[in-house]
């Protein structure tokens, strides 16, 4: 039997891709996801050993749950992606506190129960690979996303803080890895092509799924505390995090060439009557 892979979040866009990429491996994926049918779809999709469950990632003993019917149905949890993640953009103020409550309860606290529950088995067979994906917005804030960069800021400290106990407790066959990609075109971005609070998702590199999943490949081969892509914008995020006054500059011309950006995706995918 194979060794298994869970990723949340997995019925589309990303998180399929994701499974995708972990099938090919050779990995059984438990695809899992709040919405369990279309969970089971992806996972018919895939084929193969591929199996589906329901996992609302904001309750922890779900996500133990799930951890322990990957590991029973396969030779053990060698990986776990941490993919599920909401979006709602907007000034702080102007959010609900139910729309705040939630991404920070699925951004940032899906991301701990995720990892901890993925630990509770991999500590036990003493190997094991967590990778969360975190989004830019884990590395720098940006207007329009208060809430949901302070989310994957704490997502962010959670993972290397785990990763530094785990090493502190003399751990090494166990990893966490980070992935930090710019906007990525997925449902999460498909419905904000007229959202000018979302200007800022739009202003990088828009990443393909299957270019993100890859990279999650990638990292199940050679794991990494902290991956960004693309590769080139971490020197210029990193200077806005040290100098952020040099970021309130440019924050005029990044949302006026994220804003162009979607004018131009929303002509790309407008839909032409028959």
């Amino acid at each position: 039997m194979s060794a298994g892979a869970l990723v949340t979040g997995a019925a589309r866009g990303l998180g399929l891709e994701i499974a995708r990429v972990l099938a090919a491996r050779g990995l059984v994926v438990h695809v899992t996801d709040v919405d369990l049918e279309a969970a089971e779809r992806a996972a018919a999709d895939l084929g193969g050993t591929a199996f589906a469950s329901a996992l609302d990632v904001r309750d922890a003993e779900a996500c133990r749950s799930a951890a322990r019917r990957t590991a029973q149905e396969t030779s053990g949890l060698s990986v776990w992606v941490n993919n599920a993640g909401v979006l709602v953009t907007g000034p702080a103020w102007e959010q609900s506190e139910e729309t705040r409550r939630l991404m920070v309860e699925v951004n940032a606290l899906g991301t701990v129960n995720g990892t901890l529950a993925a630990l509770e088995p991999m500590r036990a067979a003493g190997r094991g690979h967590v990778i969360n994906v975190i989004s830019l917005a884990g590395i720098v804030a940006a207007p329009g996303e208060a809430v949901y960069g302070a989310s994957k800021h704490a997502a962010m400290a959670f993972s290397l803080g785990t990763l530094y106990d785990l090493r502190q407790a003399g751990v090494k066959g166990i990893d966490i890895s980070c992935l930090c990609p710019d906007g990525i075109w997925t449902p999460m971005l498909f419905d904000k092509l007229d959202d000018r609070d979302a200007a800022a998702s739009f202003a990088g590199v828009l990443l393909q799924p299957r270019a993100v999943a890859e990279a999650v490949g990638r990292l199940v081969d050679k794991p990494r505390p902290v991956t960004i892509l693309p590769r080139r914008r971490g020197p210029l995020l990193r200077a806005i995090d040290l100098w952020p006054r040099l970021g309130q500059r440019a924050i005029g011309p990044a949302l006026a060439a994220g804003r162009l950006k979607q004018r131009r995706m929303k002509r790309r995918v407008r839909k032409v009557p028959p």
